[in-house]
């Protein structure tokens, strides 16, 4: 009877911990978000199924994009603000590697994904910013397209798997790597 109690007690605490391994597990509002979701592992799941289980945290899927075969770019409203999460991939997973606070954007202050310009010289690391288009500059309008100057910047370290903040003084960037649904018009 005690092996039966013991292997019903070992069931019962592997399936209640199962669901949990969706990388949201140890998010609370008010804790420092980013510090807790790095090198959490984040399982192919349903996006709905990972939204309803953590309705405490508010948390919504905006998106996301590769930025190479192992590196990804996933967006997440968690607690009322948007976090970018850079995960690598691995087997049947992804590891959370870094985490940035995202900035508020809009029309007006588009969120960007992309190559961008510092002079005449191109950076060839991914970009995530949000620019300055206050003039209204429109995503699908005439060729050329202009470049927009960036408010806040991190580029992608691939190598390192890491956002580092960049100076956003004298960055453009093209309004054709705009991102948002709420920027393009």
């Amino acid at each position: 009877m005690k092996g039966l109690l013991a292997v019903v007690i070992l069931l019962a605490s592997c399936s209640s911990g199962a669901y949990a391994l969706d990388g949201f597990e140890s998010v609370k509002c008010g804790a420092n978000i980013p510090n807790v979701l790095i090198g959490k592992h984040m399982l192919a799941e349903r996006v709905v199924v990972i939204e309803g289980r953590h309705k405490e945290l508010g948390l919504k899927d905006l998106g996301g994009l590769g930025i190479s075969e192992r590196l990804f770019l996933h967006s997440w409203l968690i607690c009322g603000s948007e976090y970018q999460l850079l995960e690598e991939a691995r087997h049947d997973d992804t590891v959370v590697r870094d985490v940035v606070l995202f900035p508020p954007h809009s029309k007006s202050t588009p969120e960007f994904m992309g190559t961008c310009r510092v002079e005449d010289h191109e950076i060839s690391d991914a970009i995530v910013a949000v620019l300055d288009n206050q003039a209204g500059q429109r995503v699908n309008g005439p060729l050329p397209r202009p470049l927009l100057p960036a408010k806040t910047a991190w580029k992608i370290d691939e190598g390192k798997a890491r956002f580092v903040k960049i100076g956003s003084t004298g960055l453009r960037c093209p309004v054709d790597g705009i991102i948002t649904v709420d920027s393009i018009y």
